[in-house]
């Protein structure tokens, strides 16, 4: 997606979240104070070189947004997509005690049964261990989210897919109702998964967020 926006002339950063990307331990020993500390530096590189300023992200991407969104009311608009708001797994309040007992899921890494393109694991990199600590700061992570919802008020387009099996059906639906913008969107995509950015609905994904993206900057400039 960050690609495609690019190739639209728009500015893109895609920042690599501390403890992902490298190896499962270095989601061991991480706070979610740390994810939030890397995306405020991004924002304010953005805000330091754009005239107007959107955030999207996927999962946790998606709470970093919503984060990002109630905190900086210059944010032009807000793109959260799968938002890890609700989670179908109720184990994972019990991971912020037993990650002081089990380093790693016994179960496994989060799976992606639920894609409704074969193809699109093609498409994807995950760590092959799921570090409890990791997951616990999502959990804590989420408590601060729900509780910051009222405050955005930013335009919202808001994605989901039906298929989802990692988020709740009402995940999406309670961000949009949580949220007190008064231009806001829920796009069900009847064909996709969690990873809704791999999935064979993609492209049309990119294409209404560039879209939604152009038109209110439009509205910005007017």
């Amino acid at each position: 997606m960050g690609e495609y926006l690019t190739a639209r002339n728009l500015t893109v950063r895609c920042p690599l979240l501390p403890g992902h990307g490298t190896s499962p331990q270095d989601l061991t020993r991480i706070e979610w104070q740390d994810w939030t500390g890397a995306v405020e530096v991004e924002l304010q590189t953005l805000l330091q070189t754009c005239d107007r300023v959107f955030v999207g992200g996927l999962s946790l991407g998606a709470l970093l947004t919503l984060w990002l969104g109630a905190r900086h009311p210059t944010i032009a608009g807000l793109i959260p997509m799968a938002p890890a708001l609700e989670v179908r797994n109720r184990m994972l309040p019990l991971t912020v005690g037993l990650r002081h007992v089990i380093k790693y899921n016994p179960l496994g890494p989060m799976g992606d049964a639920d894609l409704g393109d074969p193809a699109a694991l093609d498409r994807i990199w995950c760590y092959d261990q799921m570090p409890l600590w990791g997951a616990a700061e999502v959990f804590l992570f989420q408590r601060e989210v729900r509780q910051a919802l009222p405050a955005i008020r930013q335009p919202i387009l808001i994605f989901q897919g039906r298929r989802d099996q990692q988020v709740t059906e009402h995940a999406a639906q309670r961000v949009y109702d949580g949220v007190s913008s008064v231009d806001k969107a829920l796009v069900w995509l009847e064909h996709s998964g969690h990873n809704l950015l791999a999935d064979g609905e993609r492209g049309a994904v990119w294409a209404q967020s560039y879209e939604w993206i152009q038109n209110h900057s439009k509205a910005e400039a007017g």
